[in-house]
């Protein structure tokens, strides 16, 4: 399980320190893609393998469902850690999250998101505004 927010700055080659704490659970080898919200998902691969199971669920006759695919997996790439920690992330993307130097990566349950600091500040604020009625909404799931 992920949790926890951790800081840590990107490079100029898009090489990104993963937080201790997440790299056990993430292992060797993981996938990193486009996420919602304007930040990347980062999963292990069993986590992956069953979301893929998922995917392949959707129809193929509603344009929605190709278009998440498409979208999804095209970015999708195979990180794996260097001996500091690091992944590298290719500029789609960096692009993509809008990632500048500082660079927050949260636990998020069973992935880890990877956010552009400031972009994650004006989210962050935003759900803590809403928190109440977030949560109240969270009945319509029977949580």
């Amino acid at each position: 399980m992920f949790m926890g927010e951790f800081r840590h700055s990107i490079d100029q080659k898009g090489r990104l320190i993963i937080p201790a704490k997440f790299r056990d659970a993430l292992g060797a080898k993981f996938i990193v893609t486009r996420g919602m919200d304007g930040c990347l998902f980062g999963y292990p691969q069993a986590e992956w393998q069953a979301l893929e199971e998922k995917l392949r669920q959707l129809p193929l006759t509603k344009k929605d469902a190709r278009a998440f695919v498409r979208f999804f997996y095209s970015a999708a790439t195979e990180c794996t850690l260097d001996k500091q920690g690091r992944i590298n992330l290719p500029q789609s993307l960096i692009t993509h999250a809008g990632l500048t130097k500082a660079c927050v990566l949260i636990g998020v349950s069973s992935r880890i998101e990877i956010w552009d600091a400031e972009r994650w500040a004006t989210s962050s604020a935003e759900i803590a505004e809403n928190f109440d009625s977030i949560a109240e909404n969270m009945l319509d799931f029977d949580f």
